[in-house]
Parts: structure tokens; C-alpha cells; sequence
């Protein structure tokens, strides 16, 4: 149990409104105060009015010094909308998320959201309204088995059906939202229980006994003499030694115990998807992203080396494909994780710890600083420095078509790896992972393991207000953006400065590269080029003030830098070359060894991709 739920459960009786009468929808409200939520995103309804209306009411009577709202409740166009906007409010502040929807099509729109954030390990709290307790189960009108549908994409789901329970469930899914492995917690409320007349304790949560004896033993678990002792054992004698860097550094807030633990022993660092951020990508012992579309040189250094060092990774499948013929002459593997489940799930490791990864980083720094254990570099750190020289990232740079690379790197330029950065999900996103620099955790927000098309605008909009003294900037495609292409008008209804990028290759560019590649190029509805979509009229229509397409290479810099620079939202399709593909891949079935490295990046062995290769990963 983490200290905030320590203290709610020492101080019940110290709360100052503890004792006064309550309805169950002002208790809900009352508890996103203390837990200090400072936005809600959702989408009302007949079966959430009464918590509507007690927001409406606590903001109204507690008005901050400036006169704005403590917890102003951001309507988006679609449920959807509101809980990637929540997700990307979590993924770029550390903090909770809080989506509130109605009954019925409100909480089944959440369903893909609260997936997406299980899968990423994103701490959500999403408040359904649901039909009253006496006409639950029979088909009344807006009704859904919340409890049912979502109990498969959930960290844990909550039906009240005891109104007595609702302090207590609404402040514990905030300690399992947050705790141990992050994840997304539903509550679902009936009417009748969101009006009933409730006692304020101010305090207590459910017992909950299994998990608390669980998690309190992951958190309070610690390295011995001889787990270091063992590690360092294997470190000091390795040659090639590297860092394989997952979303868990950015979860665990540990970026500065990865960066202390590289300044004392130099392991080069490569990150995942979700891991970005996580170690300065400009750092010389920075390989940036590895995996299905890593970098050449990050991939060629995990065929290379001979220890690995997992830290809040998983070995998924867009890492280690194939688990046999990944780091194929590692001759010792580490794993740190916060979640037992991911200990040697893919990959079989010779060494582990389950806890904590700031505190095991710490353990580990301090241990081999004490006995003055380091592994002799020099001569790796120089193999990376060539890998990085030989098999850099590179398009056609000559290329009469504006190529999407030249479009990052541009961005680039004038954000030097200090914007937000959100994608939806495509080409366009990969393109973003491997071209843009990232200085810094929560700068980058993407669907890594669900792969959610739509994610980019809405995710950009809740990161914009977790973070108003930053650039944000949403890089999408042309079919992406379209799954949540309503939510334009969400970002000038409430004069926010998002920049969206569109990259338009007319049609489902990702689908397309694996047609070519794998489908002898039968382009089964993945080509847009005869749809209709005026992406500037739309953004016009929505309110954008600087709205733009841009289709010749020799305005792109001055274009960007105008879009950039403009004051408040900004919209800007770029027509890029629609032949561009997504460079290094590694084909299904296939090493790292064997990837496809395109025409502009040097390979040191021929790919083995096979066109018409039968596919089960995409």
C-alpha cells in the first residue's frame, strides 16, 4: 500500500467534512478533490447526471484564486476521445487519469481505452453511470454488463450495488490505479446509488488483504549482498553488455537511476516503444529504438552483445519475435520488473529480482561503486560508436517528393527533443520513434501494445492540459486521424496550442508496406487515394486559425517553422511520397541479423524476406 492510502486510512476521523451528509454523487466528487484530480474528461448522460451535477456544483462553490475551475470536466466528441484524452493526461504527468461516461454506449465506448491503458500499463480511474441496482439485468434502456465486458481489459472493475461501499471502492481504485503495476480501474455506479444520502467518513479503503500482502512484498522486496554479488559476478567478465530499457523506467520514474547506474559501469542503452524517453536519446551510449522497427544499429548491438540487463521490460513480440534468436550470444540475461508475470514469460533469464526498479538501480549503482567493480568498455563502446557511424537512419534525401523522415527531422530541429511528442498509429509513428529525439520521460505518447489507430489527437489533448508549459505536438497519418478526427474541434473549443502534424500517403501506409512486402502487393482495402477528405476544410471548419497543405520539398522548412511558431492551434497535411516505407523491419519469423534495412541504410547480410512470405504478425 502506498503512503497516500496509509494516511487516508490513519486520518478518517481528522477529515474536516467527516460526519456530514453526502449523496453518493458528491462523495465521488469528493474523493477526486482529495485525491487531487485537477481535470476530468467524459461525456454525459442519463445515467451519470447526478455526478455531472455534483462537479458542476464543487466547482462553482470552490473556484480557484483566479477564478477558474479546480476540476473543470473537458467534453470531448466522442466517449473514446475522453478516455485517450485521460490516458494522455496520465502517460504525460505520472498522475491518474479520470474519465467520467453515462451507461450503455458511454461505458462501451471507454472499453478500447481502458485496454489500451492495460496493455501500457496506464494508471485510469473511469466513473460509469449505470441503470439503477433494481433494473439491472433486464435489458433496461442504456444498459450494459460493464462489469462483464470490461472485466477482460481492466486492471480490476467495481459494480456498486452497496451505496455503504462507494467511499471506500472510489478511494481504492486510485491505490490500484497506481499501484505496483499501473493499470486502468472502472467503477461502475447505479443511479440510485449516485443519489443515495451517505455519512462522510473521509477515509478507509477495502481491505483487499491479497493484493496488499502481494504488492506489499513486490514493493518492499531489496537486493542482497549475494544478488549483486551474483550480478556484478556475470558484469565485470562480460565484453558487450547493454541495457534493454522498457516502459517500466518511465512508470517507475527511473530515468535518473538508469542515467546514475550508466555513468558508473557505461552500458549503452536500448529502449522500446514504450520505453522512449526513458535515456537522453542523444547520448553517445544511446542505440534509441530497438525491436521490429529499431534502429540498424540498435539491432545489430543486441546480435552482438553478451549480457543483457531487461529493466521494466517485457520481450514482447515486437522485441524478440522469435525469443530464441534474440541476443543469440547473451551468455547471461537480467531482468528487473515490478510484475512477477514477466519474469522469464518469453525469454528464459539467469538472473532476477521482482521490485522496485528506482530502488534495485540504486542497490545495484551503490554495491558496484562500493567494491569498485566496472567492466572493462573501451573497446564496445567504440563497436557501438561505429555501429551508430555505419548503420545510421537514412532516406533518399535527394528525392523530388517530400519523404515524412525529412518532415521529423525538420520538427526536430526546432524542438531538440524537449516537445511532447503523441502519434497515432501507422507509419507515421514509427517514423516518429526513430527520427525524433527524446531528451526526457513523458515526452513521448503512443499505443504501444494495443496499436489503437485514433490514439494521437485526443492522447495530445490530455497532455496539453497535464502540461500547459509545453509544446505538444500530434504527428498522425491520414487514416489514423480519422478514427477521432471530431476531437479537432475539441482542441479549439477550449484554445489549446496542439500542433498536428497529418503525414498523408493517401491511404492505410502500414497495411500497404506489408501488401508489398508479404501479399505480392494486392492492395486490399488499404488505398484512399479516390476518398474525399479535405483535411484543411476540416480543420478550418473546426476552428484553426493556421490550417495548411504543404506539397513541395522546397517550403518545407520555412512551413514547419511558421507552424511552429504559430501562437495556437495548428494544423498542417503534408503530402508525402506514398511509396516511403518504414525502415529497418524485421519480417516475421525472422533475427535481427536478417533485417531488412531498405535502400539508404547499409546492411551487414542480406535480408531474409521472402515476398508473399505467409504472415501471423503484423
Amino acid at each position: 500500500m502506498n503512503a497516500q492510502a496509509l494516511k487516508a486510512e490513519t486520518t478518517t476521523d481528522r477529515h474536516p467534512l467527516a460526519g456530514h451528509s453526502m449523496s453518493g454523487a458528491e462523495v465521488i466528487v469528493q474523493i477526486l478533490a482529495d485525491e487531487g484530480v485537477d481535470v476530468l474528461f467524459g461525456y454525459s448522460g442519463g445515467a451519470i447526471l447526478p455526478v455531472y451535477d455534483a462537479v458542476f456544483r464543487y466547482n462553482a462553490g470552490h473556484p480557484r484564486a483566479d477564478g477558474s475551475e479546480p476540476m473543470p470536466l473537458i467534453v470531448p466528441a466522442n466517449e473514446q476521445g475522453a478516455g485517450f484524452m485521460a490516458a494522455g493526461y496520465a502517460r504525460a504527468s505520472g498522475k491518474v487519469g479520470v474519465a467520467i461516461v453515462t451507461s450503455g454506449p458511454g461505458a462501451t465506448n471507454m472499453v478500447t481505452p481502458v485496454r489500451d491503458s492495460m496493455a501500457d500499463s496506464i494508471p485510469l480511474v473511469v466513473i460509469c453511470g449505470q441503470v439503477g441496482t433494481a433494473a439491472i439485468g433486464s435489458d433496461a434502456f442504456q444498459e450494459a454488463p460493464v462489469s462483464n465486458i470490461m472485466g477482460a481489459c481492466a486492471k480490476h472493475v467495481f459494480l456498486v450495488t452497496d451505496a455503504a461501499q462507494l467511499e471506500a471502492i472510489v478511494r481504492t481504485a486510485f491505490t490500484l490505479a497506481r499501484s505496483g503495476r499501473a493499470g486502468p480501474v472502472v467503477v461502475d455506479v447505479p443511479k440510485d446509488v449516485q443519489n443515495t444520502a451517505l455519512a462522510w467518513r473521509g477515509g478507509g479503503e477495502l481491505a483487499l488483504a491479497g493484493y496488499r500482502t502481494r504488492l506489499r512484498a513486490v514493493e518492499q522486496s531489496t537486493l542482497s549482498d549475494a544478488d549483486c554479488a551474483t550480478f556484478f559476478h556475470a558484469l565485470v567478465r562480460a565484453r558487450r553488455p547493454l541495457i534493454y530499457a522498457g516502459g517500466g523506467v518511465i512508470a517507475s520514474e527511473a530515468s535518473a537511476a538508469l542515467r546514475a547506474f550508466v555513468d558508473a559501469f557505461g552500458l549503452p542503452v536500448a529502449t522500446t516503444l514504450m520505453g522512449l524517453g526513458g535515456f537522453d536519446s542523444t547520448d553517445p551510449l544511446a542505440l534509441h529504438l530497438l525491436g521490429m522497427h529499431g534502429t540498424a544499429y540498435a539491432n545489430y548491438a543486441v546480435e552482438d552483445c553478451d549480457f543483457v540487463l531487461a529493466l521494466g521490460a517485457r520481450f514482447d513480440d515486437r522485441v524478440a519475435g522469435v525469443p530464441d534468436k534474440f541476443a543469440p550470444r547473451a551468455k547471461f540475461i537480467a531482468q528487473v520488473d515490478i510484475d512477477p508475470a514477466e519474469i522469464g514469460k518469453v525469454k528464459a533469464v539467469d538472473w532476477q529480482h521482482v521490485g522496485p526498479l528506482v530502488r534495485a538501480l540504486e542497490r545495484l549503482t551503490a554495491y558496484g561503486r562500493a567494491h569498485g567493480l566496472r567492466p572493462e568498455l573501451d573497446a564496445w563502446h567504440a563497436h557501438v560508436a561505429e555501429l551508430k557511424r555505419v548503420h545510421a537512419m537514412a532516406y533518399d534525401r535527394a528525392s523530388a517528393l517530400i519523404q515524412p523522415y525529412a518532415v521529423i527531422e525538420a520538427i526536430n530541429r526546432h524542438t531538440r527533443g524537449h516537445a511532447i511528442v503523441s502519434t497515432g498509429v501507422g507509419q507515421h509513428q514509427m517514423w516518429a520513434a526513430q527520427y525524433f529525439d527524446f531528451r526526457a520521460p513523458r515526452h513521448w505518447l503512443t499505443s504501444g501494445s494495443m496499436g489503437t489507430m485514433g490514439f494521437g489527437l485526443p492522447a495530445a489533448i490530455g497532455a496539453q492540459f497535464a502540461r500547459r508549459d509545453k509544446l505538444v505536438i500530434d504527428i498522425d497519418g491520414d487514416a489514423s486521424i480519422r478514427m477521432n478526427l471530431g476531437e479537432l474541434e475539441t482542441v479549439t473549443t477550449y484554445e489549446l496550442p496542439i500542433k498536428v502534424v497529418v503525414l498523408n500517403n493517401v491511404g492505410d501506409g502500414m497495411v500497404r508496406q506489408w501488401q508489398k512486402l508479404y501479399f505480392k502487393g494486392r492492395f486490399a482495402a488499404s488505398d484512399k487515394s479516390l476518398h474525399k477528405k479535405d483535411f484543411v476544410r476540416a480543420a478550418q471548419a473546426d476552428g484553426f486559425g493556421w490550417a495548411r497543405r504543404l506539397e513541395r520539398v522546397d517550403e518545407l522548412e520555412a512551413t514547419i517553422a511558421d507552424f511552429l511558431a504559430y501562437p495556437g492551434p495548428a494544423f498542417l497535411e503534408v503530402m508525402i511520397d506514398p511509396e516511403a516505407g518504414v525502415y529497418p523491419m524485421v519480417g516475421p519469423g525472422a533475427s535481427y541479423a536478417q533485417m531488412i534495412t531498405g535502400d539508404f541504410i547499409p546492411s551487414r547480410a542480406a535480408a531474409a524476406a521472402g515476398e508473399g512470405a505467409t504472415s501471423h504478425m503484423f
